[in-house]
């Protein structure tokens, strides 16, 4: 049981975010989620909390955040430290896409998506790493993809954002083990969700055709592998990249 531990997840709303969340209420964490205050109104978050029950409302928490922002990760921070607790897990879950070909592509999208999902996971990863040291422990859990591996057509910006986090993950392991903190990465493939579910039948089925497994991640797959990095039994795995692909690509 887990009653006492309070896990931070960036970008909770989403379709693998809900589900993070989800695991963590199963096993009795209290869970903050955030949302980006740009895109998510009150109306989307009360509609997001009726996915849970009432035993796991009580032990939910969402607030609104700019990843981007450091000053306002730092605000989140504290608020969480004041009103919730100490944060023993952070999960860097808040990523965008922004596809198209390179030639065509747009600086503004290019900054979008490294500011998301690179600079986030910087931004509230240094927000909350001094009082994982002062606590000597954290687990922090960086959520990349397939396509920061093997590199995907249309997607340059998304995949350069998504291998960044591996440096990122591997090089702060390092520095922060002797505090008995842990940083991780988890690498989904295509996941079931309502983007997938809106492809084009040749889309989705030429998609298939290259994943050995022949289906899409289910949601819990992908909570399950970060849910047991997060495990305060998993203090020996850190630096790694832990790939949920269903054999489409192998390292």
């Amino acid at each position: 049981m887990h009653a006492d531990q309070v896990v931070l997840v960036s970008g909770g709303m989403g379709v693998i975010g809900s589900e993070i969340c989800r695991h963590f209420l199963s096993q009795s964490f209290t869970v903050v989620a955030t949302a980006n205050r740009k895109s998510f109104n009150q109306t989307d978050i009360d509609q997001w909390y009726l996915n849970f029950s009432d035993l796991e409302k009580a032990r939910l928490h969402i607030f609104p955040v700019d990843v981007t922002d450091f000053s306002d990760c730092q605000k989140l921070i504290n608020k969480i430290l004041s009103e919730v607790g100490a944060i023993q897990v952070l999960v860097n879950n808040a990523g965008i896409i922004r596809d198209g070909m390179f030639k065509k592509s747009q600086y503004e999208d290019w900054f979008d998506v490294i500011n998301v999902n690179l600079i986030g996971a910087l931004n509230m990863s240094r927000a909350v790493i001094n009082h994982m040291i002062d606590s000597n422990y954290g687990r922090i859990i960086n959520i990349s993809s397939v396509n920061g591996q093997k590199g995907q057509l249309g997607q340059v910006n998304y995949s350069a954002s998504k291998a960044g986090l591996y440096g990122f993950t591997k090089a702060l392991a390092q520095e922060v083990i002797r505090h008995n903190i842990t940083v991780n990465a988890v690498s989904p493939g295509y996941v079931e969700s309502g983007m997938t579910e809106k492809m084009k039948e040749e889309v989705r089925q030429k998609i298939l055709d290259t994943i050995p497994a022949g289906r899409f991640a289910k949601p819990s797959e992908i909570a399950r592998a970060v849910n047991f990095l997060a495990d305060p039994e998993s203090a020996y795995i850190t630096g790694i990249n832990f790939p949920i692909n269903g054999g489409q690509y192998l390292s």
